[in-house]
């Protein structure tokens, strides 16, 4: 759980670190806004992957053996580096499942959940692989994502549109034929 005192503190030394007055008009909310949406964009920094997959690992019974895609999961982050936003971050998650399914919204719930901490993209697309193939008890899983970072955009090298794309997989995922197959149903 986030110290919102303390967040509130940090907003306010920020505020002055830049110059401005935390007593002006404008500003005099802002440290209890920024610590409300910190705790709000921070709200899984402390929960491990075993418990979000306990959180969202409702499953169903299926005999279903083709591969189950689910795309264009909008979501963001926080670049662990410079606290900086991850954005326009789209993920897709494939599986081939092993006698069970997972709920679809389940699976949006999870790339939300593991983008709700500090982070960097290759564990994001990590962490919704370990916790699919632990919900699904499927070891075939494919994780893309494609996502725009403000430490590159917008600081730094200021390169607008520059998109990173990585992908974590398991099982026959790591075979060109089943890379091949996740592509086309994208």
């Amino acid at each position: 759980m986030a110290d919102k005192n303390k967040l509130e503190q940090a907003a306010r030394l920020i505020l002055e670190a830049i110059g401005e007055d935390p007593n002006r008009e404008g500003l005099l909310e802002t440290p209890r806004r920024f610590a409300e949406m910190m705790e709000e964009q921070m709200a899984y920094t402390t929960v491990s992957n075993e418990e979000i997959a306990r959180e969202f690992g409702k499953t169903f019974s299926s005999s279903e053996e083709g591969p189950v895609v689910v795309k264009d999961i909008f979501i963001f982050s926080h670049c662990e580096h410079h606290l900086a936003l991850m954005y326009h971050m789209h993920v897709s998650v494939g599986y081939i499942p092993s006698g069970r399914v997972i709920g679809l919204s389940k699976v949006a719930r999870i790339a939300d959940a593991v983008s709700r901490r500090l982070q960097i993209q290759e564990r994001i697309g990590a962490d919704i692989r370990t916790i699919i193939e632990k919900v699904t008890g499927s070891q075939d899983v494919i994780v893309r994502i494609d996502g725009e970072h403000s430490c590159m955009t917008a600081r730094g090298i200021k390169k607008p549109g520059a998109v990173t794309t990585t992908i974590s997989s398991s099982g026959k995922f790591n075979t060109p034929e089943y890379r091949q197959l996740f592509k086309e149903m994208l």
